[in-house]
């Protein structure tokens, strides 16, 4: 968590630091350019009271000093003029004996000239006709208090903006502190179930934090129920193996074991039971159930292994194929699929002449699975009763019978269901229908 806190304020001081700079030099930038075009306009009404001043002299045009401004008189008063016309041009007295240059074009100078004693103008020219004669007149106006200004208004917003910025950081730090404590409880309510001393998270958090604390809850509570699924399974298998034991040992203290051929068959027979039940539970007591969080089967990672496995088994001569749509994930434990297939694709390779195939589609309502093979086939009658445990319409040959007892329980505890179809290849279709995994 101070890892976040610390991601969170140096985030939080560069972009405080970069807008503040960005407005900063935008104020100064517009105030600056406010306040020439304010200067602009008292220095162009100096020149037209200059222009006022011009009369028609006894040797052409005069300027009439008494309209004249007293600071244009006093040296170096940083309010300077120049007049330029046919004969000549005059300055005033207060640029000395400093010659100031004439704008290039009419209008306010952009870039600032050196004036005298160092100082920094603002030049505005404008061109007039008076008396028959071209006149421009230019005005001038020392700016250098004006940067001065600017300068120590800089200072003084740098000094604001950095008491701005620590007081922002202190305020973003308890905002921060307070906003992630709800992360704080949940690290130690997270650690309390390590050690035993709760069984779920709060619920009541915030709306950020609901489907972190739904998924972890989700996931605790599939535990909880696999492991009681799993006591369960292996008591159900305790009493299972109670008869059939007490028979076995019944019979084998009998005398006549040996001598009678009927009983060494029934023997036969309830170590047969003994050992689908104990596959059978054993399976159960294995599945994962509903899926955990996140858990994912990629098709086309997982399912070319898997039909190269079984072509090795069954023999090179089988052909082994799959219908799915590329990049196909199932939300349901890896394991629980692997069994489900792997038993389906068995069933079939056993019971096929020359070919099985399997097949994923994604519905709206869910995914529906199914294996085909060319094989004989079940009729309609006995389809159920395949279906039933440990039952085989075929004693000779391992398929269709408990491998589909395990499938059916996979499929129960997912709430999906299984059909066995007549196949499009002939033989037997086995149809699973999942519905969608709830978040």
């Amino acid at each position: 968590m101070k890892s976040i806190q610390g991601r969170l304020s140096v985030g939080l001081v560069a972009v405080l630091v970069v807008v503040g700079l960005v407005l900063a030099q935008s104020t100064l930038w517009l105030f600056e350019a406010g306040l020439q075009r304010y200067l602009e306009a008292g220095l162009r009404k100096e020149s037209e009271n200059l222009l006022a001043a011009l009369v028609r002299g006894s040797t052409g045009i005069a300027l009439d000093e008494r309209r004249v401004a007293a600071a244009y008189h006093r040296p170096f008063s940083g309010y300077y003029f120049r007049i330029d016309f046919a004969q000549g041009h005059w300055r005033s007295r207060s640029l000395w004996d400093v010659d100031m240059p004439r704008p290039t074009s009419p209008g306010l100078e952009d870039s600032q000239q050196l004036g005298p004693e160092g100082q920094q103008l603002l030049i505005h020219r404008a061109d007039y006709r008076r008396l028959g004669q071209n006149i421009s007149i230019s005005v001038a106006q020392d700016y250098t208090p004006v940067r001065q200004g600017f300068r120590r208004m800089q200072q003084i917003g740098l000094g604001l903006g950095l008491v701005a910025l620590l007081l922002i950081l202190v305020l973003q730090r308890i905002t921060v502190t307070r906003s992630l404590r709800p992360l704080e409880r949940a690290r130690q309510q997270i650690a309390q179930l390590q050690q035993g001393q709760r069984s779920q998270l709060d619920s009541q958090v915030p709306v950020e934090l609901e489907p972190l604390v739904t998924q972890i809850n989700h996931l605790l509570a599939h535990t909880e129920d696999s492991l009681r699924r799993s006591r369960n399974a292996l008591g159900n298998l305790g009493h299972a193996l109670k008869t059939p034991l007490a028979v076995l040992v019944s019979l084998a203290s009998s005398e006549h074991v040996r001598a009678a051929p009927q009983i060494s068959t029934q023997m036969h027979e309830q170590l047969e039971q003994i050992r689908q039940r104990l596959t059978r539970e054993l399976n159960r007591a294995r599945l994962a159930g509903d899926a955990l969080p996140g858990a994912q089967f990629d098709c086309d990672a997982e399912l070319p292994g898997l039909l190269a496995t079984l072509g090795m088994i069954h023999g090179e001569g089988l052909i082994l194929a799959r219908d799915t749509p590329a990049g196909l994930q199932l939300p349901w434990d890896r394991e629980d699929l692997l069994e489900l297939l792997g038993n389906l694709l068995d069933n079939a390779c056993k019971w096929a002449d020359s070919e099985v195939r399997l097949g994923i589609v994604e519905q709206e309502a869910g995914y529906r699975l199914w294996v085909d093979d060319d094989g004989p086939g079940i009729a309609q009658a006995a389809r159920e009763q395949v279906l039933e445990r440990g039952s085989r319409l075929d004693e000779q040959v391992a398929g269709h019978g408990l491998g589909l007892g395990i499938v059916r329980d996979i499929v129960e505890a997912w709430d999906g269901q299984m059909v066995l179809l007549q196949s499009p290849l002939g033989g037997l279709r086995v149809s699973v229908e999942l519905p969608r995994r709830m978040p």
